[in-house]
């Protein structure tokens, strides 16, 4: 499994994302499968069915809101029929799931009322578990590679290295969910993950292809792996504390040290990892037990199914997303540069007239055809589209949350 991950990762973020897709139906179909064994007792109609167009009404939502609009808007925009998607994309995503509630209440049978609704309940929170949480992990891979191969081989570093620890030095039960689980095994492994995952980030970090995020290229018509990288990729030298300092003084050595911050950065990801991912597991084994089967599904002989294995990564995925737009993300230009081709024809009209109206004819000067090729074109339709003023001379006007005077 190891080497096909590799291969996954050489082929490139495109590989990843497919993959994560694949993974993402795998583990809602072993969810679903236990509700439905139970489901098809009573004969009951259509739960897989309803599941199924759930699923997809999710996928269509989140990726279309995202990757489509965000990052592929310049490609599906050359098409008619892809922009009309585009721009009622919420719409029909609401029309979709509206379909499916109806579908549902159309399918109750009485007696069996609150086991449907149960159902019903059972089936959104696999939505919220394994689709919002995939989701996430696509997001992730948009901001470099590196944000997913190390959380996903930071839970694999802590689930190794703990049984290991728990095997030779085990005595102390950790949960009763997991008798198995010992606290020397939690411990080592945590220490474990801090370790080798900065190794592993001081190593990726030297190459563009795992830190560059991921772009799409209109002049190349391809994706481009090339970038100058961000700061927190990039050598910065540190001070050492004073005490430490001191002694690599009289050893003769430097008062500072040199690394990247995303080194640093590793070190609360390895945190999380080894003391907050194991209990998505044990989430997994809880919920086992409570209906009593030993896993998930058997596609992956002597390791059960796929959920059995991505029980903990989907724990991770959210951390390092949250991670990401708390502490490091900053604005893409290229998602500015996607905001035109999703600007109406009657919005374009209205901001031509409220440029105008506010004598800002100069900065709407410029109306091309091509966007793109006219960067003063998108930005006067940026403007145009959040400017709002107030009063006469030496108007207030506003622009998203800036405020200035005319």
């Amino acid at each position: 499994m190891i080497g096909l991950f590799c291969v996954i990762i050489y082929v490139g973020p495109l590989a990843l994302m497919f993959t994560t897709l694949l993974v993402q139906v795998w583990c809602f179909k072993e969810i679903i499968n236990i509700g439905y064994s139970v489901y098809r007792m009573h004969g009951l109609p259509w739960f897989r069915s309803l599941s199924w167009w759930f699923l997809i009404t999710s996928n269509y939502f989140f990726y279309g809101e995202s990757l489509v609009a965000d990052y592929f808007s310049v490609i599906f925009s050359k098409s008619d029929f892809m922009r009309w998607l585009i721009a009622y994309h919420r719409f029909t995503s609401f029309t979709m799931y509206i379909i499916g509630f109806v579908w549902f209440v159309l399918s109750l049978k009485k007696r069996y009322y609150m086991r449907q609704f149960s159902l019903f309940a059972w089936t959104h929170v696999a939505l919220l578990i394994v689709v919002t949480q995939s989701y996430l992990i696509i997001i992730n891979i948009f901001h470099g590679m590196i944000w997913f191969i190390v959380p996903v081989s930071m839970i694999v570093i802590n689930d190794v290295m703990a049984y290991m620890f728990g095997f030779f030095f085990g005595k102390t039960p950790l949960i009763q969910l997991s008798p198995k689980k010992t606290w020397e095994g939690f411990i080592g492994g945590g220490f474990s993950t801090i370790i080798m995952g900065m190794l592993l980030s001081y190593m990726l970090c030297q190459y563009p292809f795992f830190v560059c995020p991921v772009e799409y290229s209109e002049a190349e018509d391809s994706f481009k792996y090339d970038c100058d990288p961000s700061p927190i990729f990039r050598p910065q030298e540190y001070s050492l504390p004073e005490t430490m300092a001191n002694f690599s003084a009289l050893l003769g050595w430097k008062k500072t040290v040199t690394m990247y911050p995303f080194v640093l950065h590793s070190i609360a990801l390895s945190l999380f990892s080894s003391v907050i991912g194991p209990f998505g597991g044990f989430f997994a084994s809880g919920f086992k037990r409570a209906f009593k089967i030993k896993d998930f599904g058997d596609v992956i002989p002597g390791h059960g199914g796929m959920m059995d294995r991505f029980d903990c990564q989907y724990l991770m995925a959210s951390f390092v997303n949250v991670y990401i737009m708390t502490f490091i993300s900053e604005t893409s230009p290229q998602k500015l540069l996607q905001k035109p081709w999703r600007v109406k024809q009657q919005e374009r009209k209205y901001g031509r007239k409220k440029c105008k109206r506010n004598n800002l004819s100069g900065a709407c000067a410029h109306q091309g055809e091509n966007p793109l090729t006219d960067p003063a074109h998108w930005t006067s339709l940026l403007l145009a589209r959040s400017l709002s003023c107030s009063g006469g001379e030496g108007r207030r006007c506003q622009i998203g949350g800036l405020l200035f005077r005319l």
